[in-house]
Protein backbone atom coordinates (compact mmCIF):
# COMPACT_ATOMS: atom_id res chain seq x y z
CA UNK A 1 0.00 0.00 0.00
CA UNK A 2 1.37 3.79 -1.10
CA UNK A 3 1.51 6.44 1.09
CA UNK A 4 -1.52 8.57 0.51
CA UNK A 5 -0.01 11.48 -1.23
CA UNK A 6 -0.62 15.08 -0.37
CA UNK A 7 0.30 18.61 -1.53
CA UNK A 8 0.03 21.98 -1.21
CA UNK A 9 -2.55 23.89 -3.85
CA UNK A 10 -3.85 27.74 -4.34
CA UNK A 11 -7.00 28.20 -6.14
CA UNK A 12 -6.90 31.77 -6.94
CA UNK A 13 -8.80 33.75 -9.32
CA UNK A 14 -10.02 37.70 -9.85
CA UNK A 15 -13.88 38.85 -8.91
CA UNK A 16 -15.16 41.19 -11.20
CA UNK A 17 -18.27 42.80 -10.23
CA UNK A 18 -20.08 46.05 -10.95
CA UNK A 19 -21.26 48.36 -8.08
CA UNK A 20 -24.93 49.43 -7.61
CA UNK A 21 -25.60 53.52 -6.61
CA UNK A 22 -25.15 52.69 -3.25
CA UNK A 23 -22.30 50.61 -3.28
CA UNK A 24 -20.48 52.66 -5.74
CA UNK A 25 -20.86 56.15 -3.37
CA UNK A 26 -19.66 53.99 -0.68
CA UNK A 27 -16.41 52.85 -2.06
CA UNK A 28 -15.68 56.40 -3.52
CA UNK A 29 -16.53 58.25 -0.74
CA UNK A 30 -13.60 56.19 1.22
CA UNK A 31 -11.33 57.14 -1.93
CA UNK A 32 -12.03 61.08 -1.13
CA UNK A 33 -11.90 59.99 2.94
CA UNK A 34 -15.50 60.22 3.73
CA UNK A 35 -18.09 57.49 4.96
CA UNK A 36 -21.58 56.98 4.07
CA UNK A 37 -24.11 55.05 5.57
CA UNK A 38 -27.82 55.18 4.36
CA UNK A 39 -30.65 55.77 6.58
CA UNK A 40 -33.99 53.41 6.51
CA UNK A 41 -37.61 54.34 6.68
CA UNK A 42 -37.38 54.56 10.42
CA UNK A 43 -34.27 56.65 10.79
CA UNK A 44 -31.52 54.13 11.17
CA UNK A 45 -28.60 54.66 9.41
CA UNK A 46 -26.48 51.49 8.60
CA UNK A 47 -23.00 51.35 7.67
CA UNK A 48 -21.86 49.66 5.67
CA UNK A 49 -24.97 50.66 4.19
CA UNK A 50 -27.36 48.40 1.79
CA UNK A 51 -29.42 48.59 -1.16
CA UNK A 52 -32.22 47.29 0.78
CA UNK A 53 -33.86 47.73 4.04
CA UNK A 54 -32.97 44.08 6.27
CA UNK A 55 -36.18 44.30 7.94
CA UNK A 56 -38.56 45.37 5.80
CA UNK A 57 -36.85 44.92 2.75
CA UNK A 58 -37.95 48.04 1.37
CA UNK A 59 -35.36 49.83 -1.21
CA UNK A 60 -33.21 52.19 0.24
CA UNK A 61 -31.10 55.52 -1.65
CA UNK A 62 -31.06 57.87 1.38
CA UNK A 63 -27.02 58.13 1.83
CA UNK A 64 -25.86 60.19 5.05
CA UNK A 65 -22.38 60.82 6.08
CA UNK A 66 -21.19 59.79 8.86
CA UNK A 67 -18.18 60.17 11.24
CA UNK A 68 -14.71 58.47 11.02
CA UNK A 69 -14.66 57.99 14.56
CA UNK A 70 -16.64 55.48 16.62
CA UNK A 71 -16.84 52.69 19.69
CA UNK A 72 -15.64 48.85 19.84
CA UNK A 73 -18.75 47.16 20.16
CA UNK A 74 -16.95 43.75 19.96
CA UNK A 75 -13.49 42.60 19.09
CA UNK A 76 -11.04 39.53 18.81
CA UNK A 77 -7.26 39.39 19.22
CA UNK A 78 -5.38 37.83 15.81
CA UNK A 79 -2.69 36.69 17.09
CA UNK A 80 -1.14 35.37 13.62
CA UNK A 81 -1.99 37.59 10.71
CA UNK A 82 -2.56 35.55 6.80
CA UNK A 83 -1.08 37.22 3.88
CA UNK A 84 -3.51 39.89 2.50
CA UNK A 85 -4.48 40.78 6.06
CA UNK A 86 -5.19 44.87 6.64
CA UNK A 87 -2.07 44.82 9.08
CA UNK A 88 1.35 42.15 8.42
CA UNK A 89 1.71 42.34 12.85
CA UNK A 90 -0.40 41.05 15.11
CA UNK A 91 -3.99 43.25 15.49
CA UNK A 92 -7.24 43.40 16.65
CA UNK A 93 -10.32 42.34 14.44
CA UNK A 94 -13.23 44.99 15.53
CA UNK A 95 -16.82 45.71 15.13
CA UNK A 96 -17.20 49.52 15.08
CA UNK A 97 -20.41 51.54 15.50
CA UNK A 98 -19.20 54.65 13.90
CA UNK A 99 -20.42 58.09 15.32
CA UNK A 100 -23.63 58.68 13.77
CA UNK A 101 -24.63 55.01 12.63
CA UNK A 102 -26.53 52.61 14.14
CA UNK A 103 -25.14 49.12 12.88
CA UNK A 104 -20.95 48.38 13.34
CA UNK A 105 -18.59 48.11 10.24
CA UNK A 106 -15.67 45.05 10.90
CA UNK A 107 -12.37 46.32 10.12
CA UNK A 108 -9.13 45.60 12.18
CA UNK A 109 -7.41 48.09 15.29
CA UNK A 110 -3.82 48.85 15.51
CA UNK A 111 -3.21 48.04 18.94
CA UNK A 112 -0.29 47.13 20.81
CA UNK A 113 -1.53 43.96 22.44
CA UNK A 114 -4.84 42.40 23.46
CA UNK A 115 -4.55 44.14 27.09
CA UNK A 116 -4.90 47.62 24.91
CA UNK A 117 -8.65 46.57 23.98
CA UNK A 118 -11.44 46.94 25.08
CA UNK A 119 -15.52 46.87 24.49
CA UNK A 120 -15.95 50.59 24.10
CA UNK A 121 -13.51 51.93 23.33
CA UNK A 122 -13.07 54.77 21.35
CA UNK A 123 -11.19 54.13 18.22
CA UNK A 124 -10.71 56.66 14.76
CA UNK A 125 -10.12 55.65 11.34
CA UNK A 126 -6.40 55.43 9.84
CA UNK A 127 -6.64 56.21 5.88
CA UNK A 128 -4.53 54.81 3.34
CA UNK A 129 -2.05 56.85 1.75
CA UNK A 130 -3.15 55.94 -1.47
CA UNK A 131 -7.13 55.10 -1.75
CA UNK A 132 -8.55 53.87 -5.63
CA UNK A 133 -12.27 52.81 -3.88
CA UNK A 134 -12.28 49.85 -1.73
CA UNK A 135 -12.38 49.02 1.76
CA UNK A 136 -8.50 48.71 2.54
CA UNK A 137 -8.67 52.82 1.87
CA UNK A 138 -9.16 52.50 5.44
CA UNK A 139 -5.81 51.25 6.45
CA UNK A 140 -7.47 50.46 9.92
CA UNK A 141 -8.66 52.16 12.99
CA UNK A 142 -6.62 53.43 15.51
CA UNK A 143 -7.47 54.52 19.35
CA UNK A 144 -8.49 57.95 20.03
CA UNK A 145 -8.95 59.77 22.90
CA UNK A 146 -10.27 63.05 21.58
CA UNK A 147 -13.79 64.38 20.91
CA UNK A 148 -16.15 62.75 18.46
CA UNK A 149 -15.78 64.20 15.06
CA UNK A 150 -19.33 65.95 13.98
CA UNK A 151 -20.41 63.77 10.62
CA UNK A 152 -19.97 65.88 7.41
CA UNK A 153 -22.77 66.64 5.21
CA UNK A 154 -22.02 64.84 1.87
CA UNK A 155 -24.87 63.63 -0.15
CA UNK A 156 -22.81 60.81 -1.87
CA UNK A 157 -22.94 62.83 -5.28
CA UNK A 158 -18.84 62.70 -6.83
CA UNK A 159 -17.68 64.20 -10.22
CA UNK A 160 -15.76 60.21 -10.54
CA UNK A 161 -17.51 57.79 -9.31
CA UNK A 162 -16.23 54.21 -9.00
CA UNK A 163 -18.28 51.72 -10.52
CA UNK A 164 -17.07 47.76 -10.40
CA UNK A 165 -14.07 46.60 -8.47
CA UNK A 166 -11.93 43.52 -8.60
CA UNK A 167 -11.56 41.31 -5.52
CA UNK A 168 -8.91 38.67 -6.10
CA UNK A 169 -10.22 35.70 -4.40
CA UNK A 170 -7.78 32.99 -3.20
CA UNK A 171 -7.63 29.83 -0.86
CA UNK A 172 -4.68 28.01 -0.20
CA UNK A 173 -5.04 24.47 1.52
CA UNK A 174 -3.50 21.01 1.84
CA UNK A 175 -5.13 18.37 -0.30
CA UNK A 176 -5.06 14.77 0.08
CA UNK A 177 -6.68 12.67 -3.07
CA UNK A 178 -6.70 9.94 -0.60
CA UNK A 179 -5.74 6.18 -0.75
CA UNK A 180 -7.79 5.09 -4.13
CA UNK A 181 -6.93 8.18 -6.24
CA UNK A 182 -3.24 7.98 -4.39
CA UNK A 183 -3.13 4.27 -6.29
CA UNK A 184 -4.54 5.71 -9.32
CA UNK A 185 -1.91 8.84 -9.48
CA UNK A 186 0.86 6.29 -8.74
CA UNK A 187 -0.12 3.91 -11.62
CA UNK A 188 -0.41 6.74 -13.63
CA UNK A 189 3.28 7.75 -13.14
CA UNK A 190 4.23 4.12 -14.62
CA UNK A 191 1.99 4.44 -17.72
CA UNK A 192 -0.79 2.32 -16.13
CA UNK A 193 -4.36 3.01 -15.67
CA UNK A 194 -5.84 1.05 -13.09
CA UNK A 195 -9.79 1.60 -11.23
CA UNK A 196 -11.35 0.35 -8.86
CA UNK A 197 -14.40 -2.97 -8.81
CA UNK A 198 -17.68 -2.25 -6.61
CA UNK A 199 -18.05 -5.64 -5.17
CA UNK A 200 -21.62 -5.31 -5.38
CA UNK A 201 -22.33 -4.16 -9.33
CA UNK A 202 -19.30 -5.24 -10.38
CA UNK A 203 -18.41 -1.81 -12.08
CA UNK A 204 -15.39 -0.15 -12.63
CA UNK A 205 -14.81 3.82 -11.61
CA UNK A 206 -12.15 5.34 -13.20
CA UNK A 207 -11.07 7.29 -11.77
CA UNK A 208 -11.58 5.44 -8.40
CA UNK A 209 -13.43 7.08 -5.36
CA UNK A 210 -12.55 4.34 -2.62
CA UNK A 211 -16.55 3.93 -2.97
CA UNK A 212 -18.96 2.94 -5.94
CA UNK A 213 -21.33 6.09 -6.71
CA UNK A 214 -24.22 3.81 -7.27
CA UNK A 215 -24.00 1.39 -4.29
CA UNK A 216 -22.43 3.31 -2.04
CA UNK A 217 -20.11 0.78 -0.53
CA UNK A 218 -16.58 0.64 -0.08
CA UNK A 219 -14.55 -0.45 -3.32
CA UNK A 220 -10.73 -1.84 -3.15
CA UNK A 221 -10.27 -4.25 -5.70
CA UNK A 222 -7.97 -2.99 -8.37
CA UNK A 223 -8.35 -3.21 -11.90
CA UNK A 224 -6.23 -1.66 -14.73
CA UNK A 225 -8.21 -0.31 -18.00
CA UNK A 226 -7.63 0.74 -21.37
CA UNK A 227 -5.01 1.75 -22.58
CA UNK A 228 -7.30 2.33 -25.71
CA UNK A 229 -10.88 3.88 -25.47
CA UNK A 230 -13.94 5.71 -26.95
CA UNK A 231 -14.58 8.83 -27.27
CA UNK A 232 -18.42 9.14 -25.79
CA UNK A 233 -18.88 13.34 -26.09
CA UNK A 234 -16.67 16.05 -26.68
CA UNK A 235 -16.52 19.74 -27.02
CA UNK A 236 -14.58 21.74 -28.99
CA UNK A 237 -12.65 24.70 -27.20
CA UNK A 238 -11.91 28.27 -28.68
CA UNK A 239 -10.90 30.47 -26.22
CA UNK A 240 -7.25 30.18 -25.21
CA UNK A 241 -6.72 29.71 -21.19
CA UNK A 242 -3.71 31.71 -20.52
CA UNK A 243 -1.98 28.99 -18.21
CA UNK A 244 -2.22 26.11 -21.02
CA UNK A 245 -0.11 26.43 -24.20
CA UNK A 246 -2.72 24.86 -26.55
CA UNK A 247 -3.67 26.82 -29.67
CA UNK A 248 -7.48 27.31 -30.34
CA UNK A 249 -9.90 25.87 -31.69
CA UNK A 250 -9.01 22.14 -29.91
CA UNK A 251 -11.04 19.54 -28.68
CA UNK A 252 -12.03 17.83 -24.84
CA UNK A 253 -13.63 14.69 -24.69
CA UNK A 254 -15.03 12.18 -22.20
CA UNK A 255 -13.40 9.23 -23.15
CA UNK A 256 -13.95 5.38 -21.83
CA UNK A 257 -10.82 3.73 -21.54
CA UNK A 258 -11.96 -0.47 -22.06
CA UNK A 259 -12.93 -2.27 -19.03
CA UNK A 260 -14.30 0.95 -17.57
CA UNK A 261 -17.35 1.89 -16.82
CA UNK A 262 -16.92 5.34 -16.12
CA UNK A 263 -15.77 7.78 -18.72
CA UNK A 264 -12.70 9.99 -17.88
CA UNK A 265 -12.02 13.52 -19.68
CA UNK A 266 -9.02 14.35 -21.49
CA UNK A 267 -7.89 16.43 -24.71
CA UNK A 268 -8.04 15.01 -28.28
CA UNK A 269 -5.43 15.30 -31.09
CA UNK A 270 -3.42 14.07 -33.58
CA UNK A 271 -6.77 14.44 -35.77
CA UNK A 272 -8.46 17.83 -36.66
CA UNK A 273 -10.86 19.21 -34.43
CA UNK A 274 -13.97 19.31 -37.16
CA UNK A 275 -12.81 15.21 -37.42
CA UNK A 276 -13.32 14.34 -33.70
CA UNK A 277 -16.92 12.39 -33.79
CA UNK A 278 -18.82 10.25 -30.67
CA UNK A 279 -17.44 6.47 -31.00
CA UNK A 280 -13.57 8.02 -32.30
CA UNK A 281 -11.18 5.06 -31.22
CA UNK A 282 -8.77 6.73 -29.09
CA UNK A 283 -5.49 6.01 -27.23
CA UNK A 284 -2.73 8.23 -25.10
CA UNK A 285 0.24 9.98 -26.07
CA UNK A 286 2.87 10.48 -23.01
CA UNK A 287 5.36 12.81 -22.79
CA UNK A 288 8.85 12.42 -21.28
CA UNK A 289 8.46 13.34 -17.49
CA UNK A 290 4.53 13.20 -17.83
CA UNK A 291 2.72 11.62 -14.53
CA UNK A 292 -0.51 11.46 -16.89
CA UNK A 293 -1.33 11.79 -21.02
CA UNK A 294 -0.59 14.82 -22.71
CA UNK A 295 -3.67 13.58 -24.97
CA UNK A 296 -5.36 10.85 -27.03
CA UNK A 297 -4.94 10.11 -30.55
CA UNK A 298 -7.09 8.40 -32.69
CA UNK A 299 -6.12 4.24 -32.94
CA UNK A 300 -7.19 3.45 -37.02
CA UNK A 301 -9.66 1.16 -35.68
CA UNK A 302 -13.13 1.58 -36.71
CA UNK A 303 -15.63 3.81 -34.45
CA UNK A 304 -17.04 1.86 -31.72
CA UNK A 305 -21.23 1.00 -32.12
CA UNK A 306 -23.29 3.63 -30.11
CA UNK A 307 -24.62 0.41 -28.40
CA UNK A 308 -21.27 -0.08 -26.79
CA UNK A 309 -21.01 3.17 -24.85
CA UNK A 310 -24.37 4.69 -24.45
CA UNK A 311 -24.77 4.20 -21.29
CA UNK A 312 -21.77 6.02 -20.43
CA UNK A 313 -22.72 9.36 -22.41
Amino acid sequence: MPEVLKAPLTLEFPFTRSLGPVQSAFLTGLRERVVLGVRTGDGRTLVPPVEYDPVTAEEIRDLVEVAPTGTVTTWAWNHRPRRGQPLETPFAWVLVRLDGADTALLHALDAPGPDAVRTGMRVRVRWARERSGAITDIACFEPYDGAAAPPGGHTGEFADPVTGIVAPARLDYTYSPGRAQTAYITALAGRRTVGERCPSCRKVYVPPRGACPTCGVATAEQVEVGPRGTVTTFCVVNIKAKNLDIEVPYVYGHIALDGADLALHGRIGGIPYDQVRMGLRVEPVWTDGARHPDHYRPTGEPDADYETYKELL
